[in-house]
């Protein structure tokens, strides 16, 4: 039987799922959400997609979407208002320049680091965490928050003068590290101003609601003025 709703398949913390989420409130689509314990493998949910990996969307229909990228590029050109991409060839360019520069090189070196070994490790796992990735991380974190201090004093937003999915992706992610308390806000203050307006946004809320059981976000979290 088809939902007459669209649902989203997530986990708690993962960067790719949060883009997704804020997304779809950017372009005021209603849908459920789904938290997906990926490590059970559920065969229903295998079903959905074969990599056994959130986000998974899927549309009132049926359709099943898999994975952050087409996700995102499927509701721009599914919903293309509002656009979330840009409207000339060079300003969608710079827009997927930064959605790779944050979903996979900030992932990479900062991501990867804090959330595996400080959450999934120590709090899904149950395993000891990597004090030197963890160490890694929160220097990493730093030349990004540059990079956006960099950007943001040259343009309105990250790509440029419109709200966009490079803002939408980074925020992602550094929503996640401050749901454990890691980013040096104090340090980077054109950073946290970017921020800022970010968390003020509608399509960002719900983030800032999340709460994991036996794992709560510092105080700050979900305070528009930190």
């Amino acid at each position: 039987m088809q939902s007459s709703v669209r649902t989203l398949y997530h986990l708690w913390l993962t960067p790719a799922c949060r883009a997704v989420r804020i997304a779809l409130a950017e372009k005021g689509l209603e849908f459920d959400l789904v938290l997906e314990k990926t490590w059970e493998r559920r065969a229903e949910f295998m079903a959905l997609d074969p990599s056994g990996e959130v986000p998974i969307l899927v549309e009132s229909d049926g359709s099943v979407i898999a994975g952050a990228g087409a996700i995102l590029e499927y509701l721009e050109d599914v919903y293309t208002a509002p656009a979330l991409i840009g409207s000339q060839p060079i300003e969608r360019a710079e827009v997927r320049r930064l959605v790779s520069w944050f979903g996979d090189k900030f992932g990479r070196e900062v991501s990867d680091f804090i959330l595996e070994e400080k959450f999934v490790k120590r709090f899904l796992t149950k395993a000891e965490p990597n004090s030197q990735a963890v160490r890694a991380g929160l220097a990493n974190i730093r030349t990004h928050l540059d990079y956006i201090a960099y950007l943001t004093d040259r343009r309105n937003w990250l790509a440029g003068e419109e709200f966009s999915l490079a803002d939408i992706v980074a925020g992602a992610h550094l929503s996640a590290i401050d749901y454990m308390g890691d980013v040096p806000w104090s340090r980077h203050e054109a950073a946290k101003e970017w921020y800022a307006r970010i968390k003020s946004r509608p399509s960002f809320r719900p983030l800032l609601e999340d709460y994991i059981p036996g794992f709560p976000p510092p105080k700050n979290y979900a305070d528009l003025d930190f």
